[in-house]
């Protein structure tokens, strides 16, 4: 019985430092990038080749993504900014020190908004 109790502790212990964000989500995010007109959009996140509209992998990482548009008409720059995903949150209280600082260190813990609309003449 003790035997059992105290593996059941490791387990809980190892499950407990391990990052909620870090498990839970994937080095990318894919974000819907569309031109505000409705046509064909293409270009590079962060110098990253891309064509939309559709989904798009953004790789997640502290700061802002930087959508570069080579349509024509289109802004030729569009910053998305990265929040905090709530899984972090989730961690701090579940996994402690441990947890949070693993999410922070695979960058996992951010999360970009689904919809980005870079902005194109009619």
């Amino acid at each position: 019985m003790i035997k059992t109790i105290g593996r059941l502790a490791l387990i809980a212990a190892a499950v407990g430092a391990t990052g909620c964000a870090s498990i839970l989500n994937d080095e990318t995010q894919l974000v819907n990038v569309s031109a505000s007109n409705g046509r064909d959009i293409q270009g590079t996140i962060d110098g990253v080749p891309f064509k939309g509209p559709g989904p798009v992998p953004f790789k997640r990482a502290k700061g802002s993504r930087i959508v570069t548009a080579e349509t024509e008409g289109c802004a030729k720059v569009t910053a998305v900014e990265g929040t905090v995903d709530p899984k972090f949150f989730i961690n701090i209280l579940s996994g402690g020190v441990f947890g949070s600082s693993t999410d922070y260190g695979t960058e996992k813990m951010w999360k970009y908004a689904d919809n980005v609309i870079v902005s194109c003449a009619q």
